[in-house]
Protein backbone atom coordinates (compact mmCIF):
# COMPACT_ATOMS: atom_id res chain seq x y z
CA UNK A 1 0.00 0.00 0.00
CA UNK A 2 1.29 3.28 -0.94
CA UNK A 3 1.75 5.83 2.18
CA UNK A 4 0.73 9.51 1.70
CA UNK A 5 3.65 11.72 2.14
CA UNK A 6 2.91 14.58 0.94
CA UNK A 7 1.23 18.09 2.69
CA UNK A 8 -1.54 19.09 0.22
CA UNK A 9 -4.67 17.12 -0.31
CA UNK A 10 -7.45 18.07 -2.49
CA UNK A 11 -10.88 16.69 -1.46
CA UNK A 12 -12.88 16.00 -4.75
CA UNK A 13 -15.64 17.16 -3.29
CA UNK A 14 -18.11 20.46 -4.18
CA UNK A 15 -20.46 19.52 -1.08
CA UNK A 16 -19.64 21.65 1.73
CA UNK A 17 -20.90 19.45 4.63
CA UNK A 18 -18.46 16.80 3.53
CA UNK A 19 -15.20 19.22 3.61
CA UNK A 20 -16.43 19.94 6.50
CA UNK A 21 -16.23 16.20 7.75
CA UNK A 22 -12.99 15.46 6.30
CA UNK A 23 -11.23 18.22 6.79
CA UNK A 24 -12.18 17.34 10.43
CA UNK A 25 -10.64 14.34 10.42
CA UNK A 26 -7.56 15.06 8.61
CA UNK A 27 -6.94 18.25 10.99
CA UNK A 28 -4.33 15.70 13.09
CA UNK A 29 -2.09 14.74 10.22
CA UNK A 30 -1.05 18.10 9.33
CA UNK A 31 -2.44 18.40 5.85
CA UNK A 32 -3.17 21.27 3.77
CA UNK A 33 -6.59 20.80 2.57
CA UNK A 34 -8.76 22.30 -0.46
CA UNK A 35 -11.86 21.17 -2.38
CA UNK A 36 -12.54 20.45 -6.24
CA UNK A 37 -15.03 23.17 -5.47
CA UNK A 38 -12.68 25.74 -4.65
CA UNK A 39 -10.32 24.89 -7.06
CA UNK A 40 -13.25 25.19 -10.03
CA UNK A 41 -13.13 21.71 -10.84
CA UNK A 42 -15.68 20.90 -12.49
CA UNK A 43 -17.41 17.98 -11.40
CA UNK A 44 -17.43 15.05 -13.53
CA UNK A 45 -20.20 12.87 -14.39
CA UNK A 46 -20.43 9.64 -12.10
CA UNK A 47 -21.12 6.62 -15.11
CA UNK A 48 -20.71 3.65 -13.04
CA UNK A 49 -23.21 1.50 -10.42
CA UNK A 50 -21.22 1.13 -7.48
CA UNK A 51 -19.27 3.34 -4.43
CA UNK A 52 -15.81 1.94 -5.73
CA UNK A 53 -16.40 3.14 -9.34
CA UNK A 54 -17.67 6.37 -8.43
CA UNK A 55 -15.17 7.05 -5.90
CA UNK A 56 -12.11 6.41 -8.52
CA UNK A 57 -13.95 8.52 -11.10
CA UNK A 58 -14.00 11.33 -8.86
CA UNK A 59 -10.49 11.06 -7.23
CA UNK A 60 -8.24 10.46 -10.44
CA UNK A 61 -10.49 13.56 -12.17
CA UNK A 62 -9.51 15.92 -9.37
CA UNK A 63 -5.62 14.28 -9.00
CA UNK A 64 -5.30 14.96 -12.94
CA UNK A 65 -6.78 17.99 -13.21
CA UNK A 66 -4.87 19.56 -9.70
CA UNK A 67 -1.70 17.52 -10.10
CA UNK A 68 -1.98 17.12 -6.58
CA UNK A 69 -3.01 13.59 -4.50
CA UNK A 70 -6.81 13.55 -4.45
CA UNK A 71 -9.35 11.90 -2.60
CA UNK A 72 -12.95 11.11 -2.97
CA UNK A 73 -15.69 10.34 -1.11
CA UNK A 74 -18.89 8.55 -2.63
CA UNK A 75 -21.05 7.53 -0.23
CA UNK A 76 -25.26 6.76 0.41
CA UNK A 77 -27.82 5.27 2.13
CA UNK A 78 -28.55 1.57 1.83
CA UNK A 79 -32.58 0.86 2.72
CA UNK A 80 -33.26 -3.26 2.86
CA UNK A 81 -36.78 -2.85 2.67
CA UNK A 82 -36.21 -0.94 -0.87
CA UNK A 83 -33.46 -3.45 -1.90
CA UNK A 84 -30.75 -1.48 -1.04
CA UNK A 85 -31.61 1.40 -2.55
CA UNK A 86 -31.30 4.87 -3.01
CA UNK A 87 -27.85 3.01 -2.44
CA UNK A 88 -25.51 5.21 -5.53
CA UNK A 89 -28.09 7.02 -6.34
CA UNK A 90 -28.67 8.98 -2.82
CA UNK A 91 -27.68 12.51 -4.33
CA UNK A 92 -29.70 11.72 -7.49
CA UNK A 93 -32.87 10.97 -5.84
CA UNK A 94 -32.77 14.63 -3.93
CA UNK A 95 -32.39 16.46 -7.16
CA UNK A 96 -33.81 19.07 -8.27
CA UNK A 97 -33.73 21.78 -11.00
CA UNK A 98 -33.36 24.15 -8.25
CA UNK A 99 -30.21 22.26 -6.97
CA UNK A 100 -30.55 19.35 -4.18
CA UNK A 101 -33.76 18.95 -1.85
CA UNK A 102 -32.75 16.13 0.65
CA UNK A 103 -36.29 17.03 2.63
CA UNK A 104 -37.97 15.77 0.01
CA UNK A 105 -35.60 13.02 -1.08
CA UNK A 106 -35.99 11.65 3.05
CA UNK A 107 -39.87 11.50 2.40
CA UNK A 108 -39.84 10.27 -0.93
CA UNK A 109 -37.65 7.06 0.81
CA UNK A 110 -40.43 6.97 3.67
CA UNK A 111 -43.15 7.01 1.57
CA UNK A 112 -42.03 4.31 -0.62
CA UNK A 113 -41.51 1.95 2.52
CA UNK A 114 -44.89 3.07 3.45
CA UNK A 115 -46.69 1.94 0.16
CA UNK A 116 -44.53 -1.31 0.78
CA UNK A 117 -45.85 -1.40 4.04
CA UNK A 118 -42.38 -1.76 5.53
CA UNK A 119 -42.00 -4.04 8.41
CA UNK A 120 -40.16 -1.90 11.94
CA UNK A 121 -37.61 -1.60 12.35
CA UNK A 122 -36.61 -0.27 9.25
CA UNK A 123 -33.53 -1.04 8.57
CA UNK A 124 -30.83 0.48 6.91
CA UNK A 125 -27.04 1.19 6.64
CA UNK A 126 -24.55 4.24 5.42
CA UNK A 127 -21.79 3.17 3.30
CA UNK A 128 -18.89 5.49 2.49
CA UNK A 129 -16.01 4.23 -0.30
CA UNK A 130 -12.97 6.60 -0.37
CA UNK A 131 -10.43 6.62 -3.05
CA UNK A 132 -7.32 8.52 -2.88
CA UNK A 133 -5.46 9.04 -6.06
CA UNK A 134 -2.48 10.21 -7.21
CA UNK A 135 -1.85 12.13 -10.21
CA UNK A 136 0.78 9.05 -11.82
CA UNK A 137 -3.09 6.93 -11.72
CA UNK A 138 -1.92 4.96 -8.77
CA UNK A 139 -5.04 4.33 -6.00
CA UNK A 140 -5.54 3.19 -2.89
CA UNK A 141 -9.46 2.50 -1.31
CA UNK A 142 -10.95 2.29 1.42
CA UNK A 143 -14.57 1.42 2.43
CA UNK A 144 -16.37 1.78 5.88
CA UNK A 145 -20.04 1.77 7.31
CA UNK A 146 -22.47 2.50 9.96
CA UNK A 147 -25.84 0.33 10.40
CA UNK A 148 -28.93 1.58 11.79
CA UNK A 149 -32.71 2.31 10.83
CA UNK A 150 -35.16 4.85 9.81
CA UNK A 151 -37.64 7.10 11.68
CA UNK A 152 -39.99 9.71 10.99
CA UNK A 153 -40.42 12.90 10.79
CA UNK A 154 -37.51 14.36 10.49
CA UNK A 155 -35.60 15.68 13.64
CA UNK A 156 -32.15 17.65 14.28
CA UNK A 157 -30.81 19.98 12.23
CA UNK A 158 -26.97 19.10 12.68
CA UNK A 159 -26.00 17.33 10.24
CA UNK A 160 -26.35 16.86 6.22
CA UNK A 161 -28.31 14.59 3.55
CA UNK A 162 -30.06 11.67 5.05
CA UNK A 163 -29.15 12.32 8.74
CA UNK A 164 -32.55 13.47 9.91
CA UNK A 165 -34.22 10.14 9.59
CA UNK A 166 -31.24 7.85 10.44
CA UNK A 167 -30.62 6.26 14.08
CA UNK A 168 -27.75 4.54 14.67
CA UNK A 169 -27.67 0.95 16.32
CA UNK A 170 -27.28 1.76 19.67
CA UNK A 171 -28.85 5.27 19.86
CA UNK A 172 -32.09 6.82 19.91
CA UNK A 173 -30.75 9.93 18.31
CA UNK A 174 -30.91 10.26 14.90
CA UNK A 175 -27.37 11.96 12.75
CA UNK A 176 -29.38 15.13 12.59
CA UNK A 177 -29.96 15.41 16.43
CA UNK A 178 -26.41 14.18 17.27
CA UNK A 179 -23.36 16.21 18.41
CA UNK A 180 -20.80 16.59 15.38
CA UNK A 181 -18.08 15.71 16.64
CA UNK A 182 -20.05 12.25 18.12
CA UNK A 183 -21.26 11.41 14.72
CA UNK A 184 -17.53 11.84 13.67
CA UNK A 185 -16.35 9.11 15.85
CA UNK A 186 -18.34 6.42 14.65
CA UNK A 187 -19.73 7.41 11.18
CA UNK A 188 -19.50 5.06 7.86
CA UNK A 189 -17.18 7.95 6.66
CA UNK A 190 -15.17 7.85 10.50
CA UNK A 191 -14.74 4.07 9.85
CA UNK A 192 -13.23 4.49 6.28
CA UNK A 193 -11.20 7.18 7.17
CA UNK A 194 -9.89 4.67 10.25
CA UNK A 195 -9.01 2.28 7.57
CA UNK A 196 -7.49 5.32 5.36
CA UNK A 197 -5.23 6.41 8.42
CA UNK A 198 -4.11 3.06 9.54
CA UNK A 199 -2.88 2.13 5.49
CA UNK A 200 -1.16 5.42 4.38
CA UNK A 201 -0.91 7.98 7.47
CA UNK A 202 0.36 5.65 10.40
Amino acid sequence: MRRFEGDQLVIATHNEGKLREISALLEPFGVTVTSAGALGLDEPDETEDTFVGNARIKAHFAAKASGLPALSDDSGIMVDALDGAPGVYTADWAETPNGRNFPMAMEKTWNLLEEKNAPHPRTARFCCTLCLAWPDGHDEIFEGRVNGSLTWPMRGDQGFGYDPIFVPDGYDVTFGEMDPAKKHEMSHRADAFAKLVRGVFA
